[in-house]
């Protein structure tokens, strides 16, 4: 069971892709610290328990490694920016076979409840619940390019700058790095005559929609893809709900599940 499980989460072509990712272990001189674990196993633990939800202390036996292991190296791969590293190595292998759409990219944000901890805040659709919101930046056929997270009484608006802003230097099938659309596409909520400033200034041309103005519907022919964007994150069961109490965790699930998003595109390709 557990050789077939650990297969399907973590397939032969998805480890080679992440193993030279992977922080290495040193032994220290005077010995002691932590001991060396089997990073294929912990790795497959940490995606099971995105993808179903479970809590640490409920992770199956059959993956061969204990729960305060799995959970204690899945913090040592978050500080050592393992998930963000993923993410861009992913989007790599789909730039260097012109796999992604530069023609546009669509911001959006969705909120999810919050059991407690940092980057929540009170949710003013939930009747004031606690909460934290996903930001997601997609290209034009809504392959996440950039994500974040914060306090549910966050406005979306607030995320703009830094979306576009953290969109990483992906590999071209020809001539230097990409990192920059020609549209962004965005709802009212994220209009303002800041913004349009500062997307001329880049050389970014806006396609936002105005307030009293513009319907929603004209944006409706782009808007659908971030929104199945958004669905497929929330595909993964640990992003439905946030038990986390570090957001620095959250976060990093949530760029592990758009990391395994992208990933499914190269799947799709490779068949």
């Amino acid at each position: 069971m557990r050789v077939d499980l650990s297969r399907r989460l973590v397939p032969d072509e998805r480890w080679e892709l992440v193993a030279p990712l992977m922080p290495r272990f040193t032994s220290r001189p005077q010995g002691g610290g932590t001991a060396p674990v089997d990073e294929r196993a912990v790795f497959t633990a940490v995606v099971y328990v995105l993808t179903s939800g479970c809590a640490w202390r409920y992770l199956p036996e059959s993956f061969g490694v204990p729960p305060a292991t799995a959970h204690r190296r899945f913090t040592v791969w978050t500080k050592a920016g393992l998930w963000r590293g993923l993410h861009r190595a992913v989007l790599d292998e789909l730039g260097a076979r012109g796999e992604l759409d530069w023609t546009s990219a669509i911001v959006d944000a969705a909120s999810v409840r919050a059991k407690r901890g940092s980057l929540t805040g009170p949710n003013p659709v939930d009747r004031g619940r606690k909460g934290s919101k996903l930001h997601v930046l997609s290209e034009a056929q809504g392959l996440p390019l950039a994500v974040a997270v914060s306090g549910a009484n966050l406005h979306d608006s607030q995320a703009f700058k830094p979306l576009i802003l953290g969109i990483p230097a992906v590999r071209s099938r020809r001539g230097p790095r990409r990192r920059k659309p020609v549209k962004v596409r965005a709802d009212k909520a994220y209009y303002s005559a800041e913004h349009l400033r500062w997307l001329r200034g880049r050389n970014l041309i806006a396609r936002i929609a105005r307030p009293g103005i513009e319907s929603g519907e004209r944006l409706g022919r782009h808007r659908w893809k971030i929104e199945r964007s958004i669905s497929w994150l929330f595909g993964y069961r640990r992003l439905s709900v946030r038990y986390e109490r570090k957001g620095s965790h959250f976060l990093a699930f949530l760029g592990l599940a758009a990391a395994l998003t992208c990933y499914k595109r190269l799947v799709k390709l490779a068949t």
